[in-house]
């Protein structure tokens, strides 16, 4: 007779997301196999089972997943909630450990090596956050509003973010800024997601076209760009609060004027003045009126733009110190080849370069499994690794990177579905974290293969050879997935 739990597990488990998971896994042995394989030696597929080489060791990696999977399917889901901040303080501390017990590994101390295995502790250190996380927002009387609350969940993240950074993993570090996607979700205003975009935007202004001159000696262009940027995002936050422009009509239309009259100025010949100086003086009248419009009109939305303004503003003259002083030499490199500042064809451009040359030759349907030329002839490196997604275009084509995609899509709104579904606060924000890190991964792996985003090696989850990012991914999913039954066990 079957137990009572295996029956269980039958009715109330996520089938669909199982298979998903099954799928994408199993497609990424595939890949490895083809990024690994040699032509000019005889093989077959049974080489699968060659645990000598990559794709060998992955396919173990893969078993034992199902066995770590199928292990959490048949535990008790109270565990997860009950021990959250304990399995954070325990990878906590391994991480810290980790730095200075692993040996350097291309400039990275974040591997453990246990014999023939070597573990990466921040790959498992991301559903320990994630748990803990879900632990304290799902605390009674918990809201997602002062400052206290922001600070106390802001540790839980940065913790974590910190040790990592010191482990020289830049890279596994800003996976945790996709628990901004959680906060978001749970209440935070989208202010914050706006500011932090607006950051990212303002440094690539200054740093992409910082040293670019403009015509007739007027200035830089990244300043007065970065300057124009932020007055033109002041009005729009004034329109927003004002539902209008009655109250700043003249600052609004004064700055308009003021630009205009520099223009026809400086086209004359008659005077040469800078943009920038234009634009700074621009910034300070704004804000000094934005002081006397919080006090003759009593709201907080003036100072609030003021606050903005000058933010913005120091913000600009610290991004140059920022990329020079705070960022790596080769983290420097890898945003100028991103943004095309520089081109570095054989250096930390050959990787994007060679592999975007990969995927452009697989063309509609690909060179077929096992026919990808630019694999073979190994001219992308990691290509196991963090460009495995560039053996999936060269093989199979624009067709087969869709599919991937698509796969990855489905897996994402399916974890969001399910996030919602749940009858409790802890397992839903626990949903909700694991469906961002995964968006996170996939987002960023590909950006970087195509050439979108720096390369700061982000595994592409379930196909990039290794077992700490499969497990991890592995544990983090399927604890989910045990949650998400217990909310059928509730409603039996």
């Amino acid at each position: 007779m079957r137990s009572s739990r295996e029956i269980s597990i039958k009715k109330s488990v996520d089938w669909f997301s199982i298979g998903l998971y099954a799928v994408l896994v199993i497609m990424g042995v595939f890949c490895i196999y083809a990024a690994r394989y040699n032509p000019q030696t005889e093989s077959s597929i049974l080489d699968l089972f060659d645990f000598n080489q990559r794709y060998g060791k992955q396919l173990l990696w893969v078993l034992l997943a199902g066995v770590i999977g199928i292990c959490i399917l048949f535990s008790d889901h109270r565990v997860y909630e009950y021990f959250s901040y304990y399995i954070y303080a325990a990878l906590v501390l391994l991480l810290i450990a980790t730095i200075f017990l692993s040996f350097a590994i291309k400039g990275s101390r974040s591997w453990l090596v246990l014999g023939p295995v070597s573990l990466q502790p921040a790959e498992f250190a991301k559903f320990a956050t994630a748990l803990a996380l879900a632990k304290y927002m799902s605390g009674i009387g918990f809201r997602l509003a002062g400052i206290q609350s922001y600070l106390r969940v802001g540790l839980i993240i940065f913790i974590p973010f910190i040790i990592i950074i010191l482990q020289n993993e830049t890279g596994s570090a800003l996976v945790y800024l996709a628990f901004m996607i959680v906060l978001f979700r749970e209440g935070m205003s989208g202010v914050v997601l706006f500011l932090a975009f607006w950051a990212v935007l303002l440094f690539i202004i200054v740093i992409r076209l910082g040293n670019v001159p403009m015509e007739g000696d007027l200035g830089m262009l990244g300043t007065f760009v970065s300057y124009v940027a932020i007055i033109i995002m002041q009005f729009i936050f004034l329109f927003w609060y004002e539902k209008g422009y009655k109250n700043f009509k003249y600052l609004f239309w004064g700055n308009i004027a003021l630009f205009t009259l520099i223009v026809i100025i400086n086209s004359t010949g008659l005077l040469s003045i800078k943009y920038e100086y234009v634009g700074l003086a621009a910034i300070i009248v704004s804000a000094v009126m934005q002081i006397v419009f919080f006090f003759k009109y009593r709201r907080n939305h003036y100072l609030l733009v003021f606050l903005f303004l000058v933010a913005s503003f120091g913000y600009t003259y610290s991004v140059d110190k920022i990329f020079d002083d705070v960022l790596q030499a080769h983290q420097r490199v890898r945003i100028e080849v991103t943004l095309g500042m520089k081109d570095d064809p054989k250096g930390v451009g050959y990787s994007v370069n060679q592999s975007k040359i990969a995927i452009g030759s697989g063309g509609l349907l690909g060179k077929g499994f096992l026919n990808g030329t630019q694999t073979k002839l190994r001219y992308v490196p990691e290509q196991d690794t963090d460009f495995i997604f560039c053996t999936v275009g060269e093989e199979f084509g624009f067709a087969g990177t869709f599919v991937v995609m698509l796969l990855f899509l489905l897996f994402i709104l399916r974890l969001v579905f399910l996030a919602e579904r749940q009858r409790t606060v802890f397992s839903r924000i626990y949903g909700y974290c694991v469906a961002s890190i995964l968006f996170f991964h996939v987002f960023i792996n590909i950006g970087m293969v195509i050439g979108l985003t720096p390369v700061i090696g982000i595994p592409l989850p379930f196909f990039t050879y290794g077992g700490s990012s499969l497990w991890g991914f592995t544990v983090m999913i399927f604890i989910f997935l045990r949650l998400d039954m217990s909310r059928s066990e509730r409603l039996e």
